[in-house]
């Protein structure tokens, strides 16, 4: 960078392109740690298998009804337990996709945290990016969490939590993600392992 220039940068404009570093490098952390630690928490074959739960999940449930084609519907897969979040039109919709994922295969369990209403802005979709990058910062910040061991999923500020562990790892995560700014509420949807 240009000395000169550097000159003019004004106390606010330093901190903030310093704040901007600081949250791409704890997005690259959070990325590298996540995928270091998620091999050894979750076999290749169980990786694979959440991932075609996810996109089988997400395509039944588009093909089950027409309407689902207005809501925003999320599935994520952990070890067989999928979640379901977004939002859909009414409580049949909320239903029937909570049973067309149960009828898969490889689910153990669904937890339908869908919600009814309209489905989030793009904005809203981008500021919960934002929350689930920093509560895995906070997360790995707090020291002694294995942050491959849990996905962090945000939907409309609320922070879904879920992965397999034991009671105190499943608390330090919480408690680390209630630091966390922006939160409407956070729901643990944890295996104990204890």
């Amino acid at each position: 960078m240009d000395p000169q220039r550097l000159h003019r940068l004004t106390p606010s404009s330093a901190f903030a392109a310093l704040r901007g570093i600081c949250a791409a490098l704890l997005v690259v952390l959070a990325c590298a740690c996540s995928t270091l630690t998620d091999s050894s928490t979750r076999s290749v074959n169980t990786i694979l298998n959440d991932d075609q739960i996810e996109t089988v999940a997400l395509r039944m449930i588009k093909e089950s009804d027409p309407r689902f084609a207005d809501c925003h519907v999320v599935v994520v897969s952990h070890k067989g337990t999928v979640l379901l979040a977004g939002e859909v039109t009414d409580e049949a919709l909320k239903q029937k996709a909570g049973d067309v994922v149960l009828k898969l295969d490889l689910v153990k369990s669904v937890h339908n945290e869908l919600e009814i209403g309209s489905p989030t802005a793009w904005s809203t979709r981008s500021n919960d990016a934002w929350i689930t990058t920093k509560v895995k910062g906070a997360m790995i910040a707090h020291g002694g969490i294995d942050v491959g061991a849990i996905n962090v999923t945000t939907e409309n500020g609320v922070v879904f939590m879920m992965g397999n562990v034991t009671h105190s790892v499943a608390d330090a995560a919480v408690a680390a993600a209630s630091t966390v700014a922006g939160i409407r509420k956070i729901v643990k949807v944890f295996v104990y392992t204890d």
